[in-house]
Protein backbone atom coordinates (compact mmCIF):
# COMPACT_ATOMS: atom_id res chain seq x y z
CA UNK A 1 0.00 0.00 0.00
CA UNK A 2 1.74 3.76 -0.36
CA UNK A 3 1.81 5.89 2.60
CA UNK A 4 2.59 9.16 3.85
CA UNK A 5 5.40 8.65 6.07
CA UNK A 6 8.93 10.34 7.52
CA UNK A 7 11.38 8.99 8.99
CA UNK A 8 13.23 11.88 10.19
CA UNK A 9 11.92 14.65 12.01
CA UNK A 10 11.95 18.29 10.19
CA UNK A 11 9.83 20.27 8.34
CA UNK A 12 7.33 19.25 5.51
CA UNK A 13 10.49 18.04 3.40
CA UNK A 14 10.78 15.01 5.17
CA UNK A 15 7.44 13.61 4.08
CA UNK A 16 7.99 10.61 1.61
CA UNK A 17 4.90 9.08 -0.02
CA UNK A 18 6.42 5.32 -0.50
CA UNK A 19 5.08 1.90 -0.85
CA UNK A 20 4.97 0.00 2.77
CA UNK A 21 3.83 -3.04 3.91
CA UNK A 22 -0.12 -4.33 4.47
CA UNK A 23 -1.22 -3.83 8.06
CA UNK A 24 -1.06 -7.06 9.75
CA UNK A 25 -4.15 -7.15 11.53
CA UNK A 26 -4.28 -7.85 15.35
CA UNK A 27 -7.22 -10.12 16.77
CA UNK A 28 -9.11 -7.05 17.72
CA UNK A 29 -8.37 -5.11 14.76
CA UNK A 30 -10.07 -4.89 11.05
CA UNK A 31 -9.01 -3.53 7.85
CA UNK A 32 -10.46 -0.38 6.39
CA UNK A 33 -9.79 1.30 2.83
CA UNK A 34 -9.15 5.00 3.55
CA UNK A 35 -11.29 7.19 1.63
CA UNK A 36 -11.04 10.26 3.40
CA UNK A 37 -8.21 11.73 6.10
CA UNK A 38 -7.97 14.84 8.53
CA UNK A 39 -4.90 16.22 8.62
CA UNK A 40 -4.41 17.85 12.48
CA UNK A 41 -1.46 20.20 14.17
CA UNK A 42 -1.26 17.69 16.24
CA UNK A 43 0.09 15.45 13.22
CA UNK A 44 2.50 18.92 11.91
CA UNK A 45 3.88 18.44 16.12
CA UNK A 46 4.56 14.47 15.09
CA UNK A 47 6.59 15.38 12.24
CA UNK A 48 8.72 17.46 13.70
CA UNK A 49 9.27 14.95 17.58
CA UNK A 50 7.64 16.82 19.74
CA UNK A 51 4.54 14.81 20.62
CA UNK A 52 3.46 11.49 21.28
CA UNK A 53 4.07 9.14 18.03
CA UNK A 54 3.47 5.43 17.73
CA UNK A 55 5.71 2.86 15.61
CA UNK A 56 9.48 2.90 14.14
CA UNK A 57 10.71 4.28 10.91
CA UNK A 58 9.03 5.04 8.32
CA UNK A 59 6.66 6.74 10.61
CA UNK A 60 3.20 7.53 9.83
CA UNK A 61 1.07 10.19 11.38
CA UNK A 62 -2.62 10.70 11.35
CA UNK A 63 -5.29 9.79 13.72
CA UNK A 64 -8.97 10.43 12.21
CA UNK A 65 -10.48 9.40 9.15
CA UNK A 66 -13.59 7.49 7.32
CA UNK A 67 -13.41 4.63 4.88
CA UNK A 68 -15.03 0.63 4.44
CA UNK A 69 -14.41 -2.05 5.79
CA UNK A 70 -12.54 -4.77 3.68
CA UNK A 71 -11.61 -7.43 5.81
CA UNK A 72 -13.96 -8.21 9.27
CA UNK A 73 -11.08 -10.43 10.36
CA UNK A 74 -13.77 -12.66 12.29
CA UNK A 75 -15.95 -9.88 13.86
CA UNK A 76 -19.27 -10.96 13.28
CA UNK A 77 -20.47 -7.29 14.34
CA UNK A 78 -19.20 -5.87 11.53
CA UNK A 79 -19.46 -6.73 7.39
CA UNK A 80 -17.42 -6.08 4.50
CA UNK A 81 -18.42 -2.48 2.57
CA UNK A 82 -19.38 -0.87 5.85
CA UNK A 83 -18.82 2.71 6.27
CA UNK A 84 -16.95 3.52 9.45
CA UNK A 85 -14.68 6.41 10.86
CA UNK A 86 -12.34 6.93 13.43
CA UNK A 87 -11.28 9.41 15.71
CA UNK A 88 -8.09 8.00 17.30
CA UNK A 89 -6.32 4.85 15.65
CA UNK A 90 -2.66 5.72 14.64
CA UNK A 91 -1.41 4.98 10.97
CA UNK A 92 -4.18 7.19 9.26
CA UNK A 93 -1.80 8.41 6.97
CA UNK A 94 -2.34 5.34 4.59
CA UNK A 95 -4.53 3.35 1.62
CA UNK A 96 -5.02 1.26 4.16
CA UNK A 97 -5.45 1.20 8.17
CA UNK A 98 -5.57 -1.41 10.75
CA UNK A 99 -9.22 0.11 12.99
CA UNK A 100 -9.19 -1.33 16.34
CA UNK A 101 -12.83 -2.83 17.16
CA UNK A 102 -13.38 -0.61 20.14
CA UNK A 103 -12.68 2.80 17.96
CA UNK A 104 -14.76 2.30 15.28
CA UNK A 105 -17.44 4.62 14.21
CA UNK A 106 -20.48 3.99 12.34
CA UNK A 107 -20.91 6.32 9.35
CA UNK A 108 -24.66 7.11 8.73
CA UNK A 109 -25.38 6.93 5.01
CA UNK A 110 -26.63 11.03 4.98
CA UNK A 111 -23.03 11.40 6.42
CA UNK A 112 -20.08 11.46 3.70
CA UNK A 113 -16.60 10.11 4.01
CA UNK A 114 -14.81 13.91 3.98
CA UNK A 115 -17.14 14.68 6.33
CA UNK A 116 -16.71 11.93 8.57
CA UNK A 117 -13.36 12.96 8.38
CA UNK A 118 -13.89 16.79 9.47
CA UNK A 119 -15.95 16.53 12.08
CA UNK A 120 -14.26 14.25 14.77
CA UNK A 121 -11.82 15.25 16.47
CA UNK A 122 -12.57 18.98 16.12
CA UNK A 123 -16.48 18.36 16.31
CA UNK A 124 -15.59 16.52 20.28
CA UNK A 125 -13.44 18.68 21.04
CA UNK A 126 -15.46 21.83 20.51
CA UNK A 127 -18.70 19.23 21.97
CA UNK A 128 -16.73 18.43 25.59
CA UNK A 129 -15.17 21.91 25.97
CA UNK A 130 -19.19 23.07 25.36
CA UNK A 131 -20.76 20.50 27.41
CA UNK A 132 -17.86 19.32 30.32
CA UNK A 133 -15.43 21.59 30.43
CA UNK A 134 -17.81 24.55 30.86
CA UNK A 135 -21.59 23.56 31.08
CA UNK A 136 -22.83 26.41 28.48
CA UNK A 137 -26.02 27.78 30.17
CA UNK A 138 -28.45 30.18 27.73
CA UNK A 139 -27.83 33.57 28.34
CA UNK A 140 -24.17 32.89 29.08
CA UNK A 141 -21.49 34.82 27.13
CA UNK A 142 -18.63 32.85 25.61
CA UNK A 143 -15.32 34.33 24.55
CA UNK A 144 -13.45 31.85 21.79
CA UNK A 145 -10.22 32.30 20.91
CA UNK A 146 -9.04 31.10 17.48
CA UNK A 147 -13.04 31.29 16.53
CA UNK A 148 -12.28 30.98 12.53
CA UNK A 149 -10.38 27.61 13.56
CA UNK A 150 -11.69 24.02 12.78
CA UNK A 151 -12.60 23.70 16.73
CA UNK A 152 -13.35 27.34 16.73
CA UNK A 153 -15.81 27.00 14.04
CA UNK A 154 -17.92 23.72 15.87
CA UNK A 155 -17.75 25.46 19.33
CA UNK A 156 -19.29 28.87 17.85
CA UNK A 157 -22.14 27.05 16.79
CA UNK A 158 -22.65 24.26 19.42
CA UNK A 159 -22.32 27.19 22.29
CA UNK A 160 -24.91 29.26 19.69
CA UNK A 161 -26.79 26.29 19.94
CA UNK A 162 -26.88 26.49 23.95
CA UNK A 163 -28.05 30.05 23.56
CA UNK A 164 -24.75 31.71 24.97
CA UNK A 165 -23.61 34.85 23.13
CA UNK A 166 -20.39 34.38 21.14
CA UNK A 167 -17.20 36.98 21.37
CA UNK A 168 -14.99 35.54 18.78
CA UNK A 169 -11.36 36.46 18.71
CA UNK A 170 -9.27 36.25 15.26
CA UNK A 171 -6.08 37.24 13.53
CA UNK A 172 -7.59 39.01 10.28
CA UNK A 173 -10.50 40.12 8.40
CA UNK A 174 -10.84 37.24 6.53
CA UNK A 175 -11.50 35.14 8.91
CA UNK A 176 -13.71 36.98 11.07
CA UNK A 177 -15.94 37.60 8.03
CA UNK A 178 -16.12 33.38 8.44
CA UNK A 179 -16.77 33.78 11.42
CA UNK A 180 -19.80 35.73 11.83
CA UNK A 181 -21.06 33.56 9.00
CA UNK A 182 -20.69 31.07 12.12
CA UNK A 183 -22.89 32.54 14.27
CA UNK A 184 -20.52 34.74 16.10
CA UNK A 185 -22.33 37.50 17.52
CA UNK A 186 -18.99 39.74 18.24
CA UNK A 187 -15.70 39.26 16.64
CA UNK A 188 -12.15 41.27 17.86
CA UNK A 189 -8.62 41.05 16.17
CA UNK A 190 -5.50 40.17 18.09
CA UNK A 191 -3.68 43.22 16.47
CA UNK A 192 -6.38 45.75 17.48
CA UNK A 193 -6.94 46.64 21.26
CA UNK A 194 -9.35 43.56 21.77
CA UNK A 195 -9.33 43.25 25.10
CA UNK A 196 -10.94 46.71 25.48
CA UNK A 197 -13.21 45.94 22.77
CA UNK A 198 -14.72 42.75 24.94
CA UNK A 199 -15.45 44.98 27.48
CA UNK A 200 -17.42 47.29 25.50
CA UNK A 201 -19.78 44.55 24.65
CA UNK A 202 -19.41 42.56 27.74
CA UNK A 203 -18.41 45.24 30.48
CA UNK A 204 -18.27 42.80 33.44
CA UNK A 205 -16.13 40.13 31.07
CA UNK A 206 -17.25 36.47 30.32
CA UNK A 207 -18.31 33.62 31.87
CA UNK A 208 -16.29 31.64 29.84
CA UNK A 209 -13.17 31.95 28.34
CA UNK A 210 -11.72 28.97 25.49
CA UNK A 211 -8.07 29.53 25.11
CA UNK A 212 -6.27 27.43 22.72
CA UNK A 213 -2.92 29.61 21.90
CA UNK A 214 -2.08 29.52 25.20
CA UNK A 215 0.26 32.73 25.09
CA UNK A 216 -2.55 34.47 25.56
CA UNK A 217 -3.87 32.72 28.90
CA UNK A 218 -3.26 35.28 31.11
CA UNK A 219 -5.04 38.12 29.18
CA UNK A 220 -7.90 35.78 28.83
CA UNK A 221 -8.21 35.83 32.29
CA UNK A 222 -8.14 39.32 31.96
CA UNK A 223 -11.27 39.35 30.07
CA UNK A 224 -13.05 36.73 32.40
CA UNK A 225 -15.51 38.19 34.65
CA UNK A 226 -15.44 37.06 38.65
CA UNK A 227 -16.27 33.49 39.36
CA UNK A 228 -15.59 33.07 35.39
CA UNK A 229 -13.72 30.19 33.83
CA UNK A 230 -11.03 29.86 31.61
CA UNK A 231 -10.75 26.42 29.81
CA UNK A 232 -7.12 26.11 28.42
CA UNK A 233 -6.94 23.52 25.43
CA UNK A 234 -4.10 24.68 23.24
CA UNK A 235 -1.01 25.78 22.67
CA UNK A 236 -1.14 27.08 19.06
CA UNK A 237 1.01 30.44 20.08
CA UNK A 238 3.21 28.72 22.68
CA UNK A 239 3.47 28.12 26.17
CA UNK A 240 1.56 30.02 28.45
CA UNK A 241 3.29 31.83 31.49
CA UNK A 242 2.27 30.84 34.87
CA UNK A 243 -1.46 32.17 36.19
CA UNK A 244 -1.01 33.44 39.74
CA UNK A 245 -3.07 31.09 42.13
CA UNK A 246 -3.25 34.19 44.17
CA UNK A 247 -5.11 35.86 41.76
CA UNK A 248 -7.78 33.28 41.06
CA UNK A 249 -8.24 33.13 45.35
CA UNK A 250 -9.14 36.81 44.68
CA UNK A 251 -11.07 36.63 41.88
CA UNK A 252 -13.11 33.22 42.35
CA UNK A 253 -11.73 32.73 38.94
CA UNK A 254 -11.07 29.10 37.53
CA UNK A 255 -8.55 27.09 35.63
CA UNK A 256 -9.92 23.98 33.91
CA UNK A 257 -7.31 21.79 31.51
CA UNK A 258 -8.89 20.02 28.82
CA UNK A 259 -8.03 17.36 26.54
CA UNK A 260 -10.36 15.16 24.40
CA UNK A 261 -8.81 11.52 25.03
CA UNK A 262 -9.66 12.23 29.19
CA UNK A 263 -13.45 11.90 27.58
CA UNK A 264 -13.13 9.42 24.98
CA UNK A 265 -12.32 6.23 27.61
CA UNK A 266 -14.92 3.92 25.64
CA UNK A 267 -16.18 2.47 22.60
CA UNK A 268 -20.01 3.80 24.10
CA UNK A 269 -18.80 7.11 24.98
CA UNK A 270 -17.17 7.48 21.57
CA UNK A 271 -20.30 6.62 19.62
CA UNK A 272 -22.56 8.33 22.05
CA UNK A 273 -20.73 11.55 21.32
CA UNK A 274 -20.33 11.48 17.79
CA UNK A 275 -23.83 10.36 17.03
CA UNK A 276 -25.15 14.04 18.74
CA UNK A 277 -22.59 15.56 16.42
CA UNK A 278 -24.05 13.75 13.33
CA UNK A 279 -27.57 14.31 14.77
CA UNK A 280 -26.82 17.99 14.50
CA UNK A 281 -25.37 17.85 11.10
CA UNK A 282 -28.66 15.80 9.34
CA UNK A 283 -30.86 18.04 11.31
CA UNK A 284 -29.01 21.61 10.01
CA UNK A 285 -28.09 22.33 13.54
CA UNK A 286 -24.81 23.02 13.24
CA UNK A 287 -23.03 22.98 9.42
CA UNK A 288 -19.54 22.06 7.51
CA UNK A 289 -17.29 24.75 5.74
CA UNK A 290 -16.24 22.54 2.51
CA UNK A 291 -13.01 21.16 3.71
CA UNK A 292 -9.70 21.69 1.59
CA UNK A 293 -8.66 18.51 -0.20
CA UNK A 294 -5.18 17.58 -1.14
CA UNK A 295 -4.30 13.94 -2.43
CA UNK A 296 -2.47 11.93 0.34
CA UNK A 297 0.34 11.90 -2.14
CA UNK A 298 -0.01 15.62 -1.65
CA UNK A 299 0.89 15.92 2.04
CA UNK A 300 3.59 17.94 2.00
CA UNK A 301 1.92 20.70 0.12
CA UNK A 302 -1.32 19.77 3.25
CA UNK A 303 1.17 20.18 5.94
CA UNK A 304 2.53 23.69 4.63
CA UNK A 305 -0.77 25.01 4.40
CA UNK A 306 -1.71 23.81 7.49
CA UNK A 307 1.07 25.57 8.49
CA UNK A 308 0.73 28.58 7.02
CA UNK A 309 -2.44 29.50 9.02
CA UNK A 310 -4.25 30.56 6.03
CA UNK A 311 -6.64 27.48 6.47
CA UNK A 312 -9.75 28.33 8.04
CA UNK A 313 -11.67 24.93 7.92
CA UNK A 314 -10.59 21.69 8.12
CA UNK A 315 -7.94 19.88 5.72
CA UNK A 316 -8.62 16.81 4.57
CA UNK A 317 -6.18 13.88 2.34
CA UNK A 318 -7.60 11.75 -0.10
CA UNK A 319 -6.16 8.89 -0.55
Amino acid sequence: MKALTFSTFGNSDVLEYIDIPDPQLKHDEILVEMKAIGLNFADVYRRKGNYHLKGNPPFIAGYEGSGIVINTNNHSEFKIGDRIAFADVPFANAELVAVNVNHVIPLPEAIDFETGASILLQGLTAHYLAKDSHKTLKGETVIIHAVAGGVGQFLTQISKLLGATIIGLTSSSDKAKIAIEQGADYVFLYNDNWKTSIFKVAPNGADVVYDSIGSTLNDSFEVTKNCGQVVFFGMAGGDPEPVDPRMLMDTSKTLTGGDLWSYLTTKEERIKRVNQLFTWIIEGKISLATPTSFKLSEGKQAHDYLESRKSTGKIILIP
